[in-house]
């Protein structure tokens, strides 16, 4: 049964559409063992899946009962990440866009190998006798990555729109960056990397996608996306509009929030260790005072205002209603502190939440609707309108325009369901939504999805 526990009291400053729909959080669920991330699987069986940092990932049934087996169990194969403020351990997990056909999903984690601390992304596959377990005699290793020092592992992975696989890497640990490893591009931590896992070239375990921007340059890795970046601690795609969210965690003065529009073709420097925020960095010498090559954050904020920043998701729900559609939503692990900016607005930030919880990370289920793990007390909780009007969620949803996808029925709606179901057989009016050429049962499983989040 889901728990709902107010921890939280709204803050809104009454100065914007948003701030008429008041938002709290609940206790969604709790016996989580230093949560780190939550996602979905994107397969229409409303499952959530939750990364722990020492090594499991745990499952979570459409009903919200937490299962007791994990779904995988790599803690024998995983440093770190089970006290204080480790930040080794299992870090990431991700998906593969038609993951309800192949079944495969991909971790990031640290381990040790042959006495050296690296991050390894593995591959894994689902369980052909059971689709709540992985099967974890499938692994393979895509890529492996030296960490000099215990810290800034970075960490998040995810699939963007164009079904490239992108990872987020800290610049290798320490103070100041020693080496100076997150502007130099022949090494790939301090960067956002993208890589084809659908295909290899030779000698690698995955492919290069071909628009990358150093592919080119014979003084860089081919892998790299973006680069200038600390310790990227959560990175999100915008489920609708493609758009790509950054948050990284600054050092002595500065927090930050990177953002990249949907379509950049990739390449930015984003400052450190030269630049925090958007100031030079206090205590490094020998920089610039200025390179044409450095892209300032769209938003940060000082260290009286939080010292960690957590990177969170643009909202593309239906249940907090209109006024937060594309509102993206962040927090702060030392302050609590849970905030939105308005892209409409000049990236202004407006303050959500004043909370106690420790914010490791935010996440999705289906149908878009937002997750906040507090790493300390294990407890999951889901941010819900102090007063919820169910009428939210009727068709059509905030945020996108379901007539695109309920094409051939026009607007969306049971009528369109209805009919859909009946015209499945003879095909008269069922659409192709996987776009396999064919009419089958997970056509109307991807109508089904998008009927229910309203968004692709």
């Amino acid at each position: 049964m889901l728990k709902s526990v107010i921890v939280g009291a709204a803050l809104l400053t009454g100065a914007t559409q948003a701030a008429q729909a008041q938002l709290t959080t609940e206790i969604y669920l709790s016996g989580l063992t230093r949560p780190v991330f939550n996602t979905h699987a994107g397969d229409g069986s409303g499952r959530m899946f939750i990364v722990e940092q020492p090594g499991r990932i745990r499952l979570v049934d459409a009903d919200g009962n937490l299962q007791t087996t994990p779904f995988l169990d790599i803690v024998s194969s995983v440093t770190g990440g089970v006290s204080g403020g480790d930040e080794r351990g299992l870090l990431g997990l991700a998906f593969h866009p038609d993951y309800a056909n192949n079944g495969l999903f991909y971790v990031n984690y640290t381990t040790t190998i042959a006495g050296v601390l690296r991050t390894v992304i593995d591959e894994f596959s689902v369980s052909s006798l059971n689709p709540n377990f992985a099967d974890p005699s499938t692994g393979r290793r895509l890529m492996t990555i030296n960490q000099p020092f215990t810290n800034h592992n970075g960490g998040w992975i995810g699939f963007g729109p164009d079904g490239y696989l992108y990872i987020a890497m800290g610049d290798g640990g320490s103070g100041n960056d020693p080496g100076n490893r997150a502007s130099n591009l022949t090494v790939l931590l301090g960067k956002l990397l993208r890589i084809d896992v659908d295909n290899q070239d030779p000698g690698l375990e995955y492919a290069i996608p071909a628009d990358n921007p150093f592919v080119d340059n014979a003084n860089a890795r081919d892998e790299i996306w973006a680069y200038g970046l600390r310790n990227p601690w959560r990175t999100s795609f915008d489920r609708l509009t493609g758009d790509l969210w950054i948050a990284d965690v600054g050092q002595n003065a500065r927090e930050e929030v990177n953002f990249q529009p949907a379509g950049d073709p990739g390449g930015q420097h984003y400052g450190w260790r030269c630049r925090e925020g958007t100031i030079p960095t206090p205590g490094i010498s020998g920089c610039p005072t200025s390179n044409p090559l450095w892209v300032d954050p769209v938003h940060d904020y000082p260290h009286s205002d939080g010292r960690s920043i957590t990177g969170g998701y643009a909202y593309r729900g239906c249940e907090l209603g209109e006024a937060y559609q594309g509102l993206y939503f962040f927090s702060d692990y030392v302050s609590g502190a849970v905030w939105y900016l308005d892209t409409d607005d000049n990236f202004s930030r407006t303050t959500l939440l004043t909370t106690n919880l420790r914010v490791s990370s935010f996440g999705e289920d289906e149908n878009g609707e937002i997750y906040i793990a507090d790493l300390f007390t294990g407890n999951l909780h889901k941010l819900v309108l102090v007063n919820p009007d169910p009428s939210n969620c009727e068709p059509p949803f905030p945020g996108c325009n379901p007539a695109d996808l309920a094409e051939p029925f026009g607007v969306l709606n049971f009528f369109d369901l209805a009919a859909y179901l009946d015209l499945f057989n003879d095909g008269d009016l069922a659409a192709d939504f996987t776009g396999d050429g064919k009419l089958n049962f997970f056509d109307l499983a991807a109508y089904l999805d998008y009927f229910n989040a309203g968004c692709p």
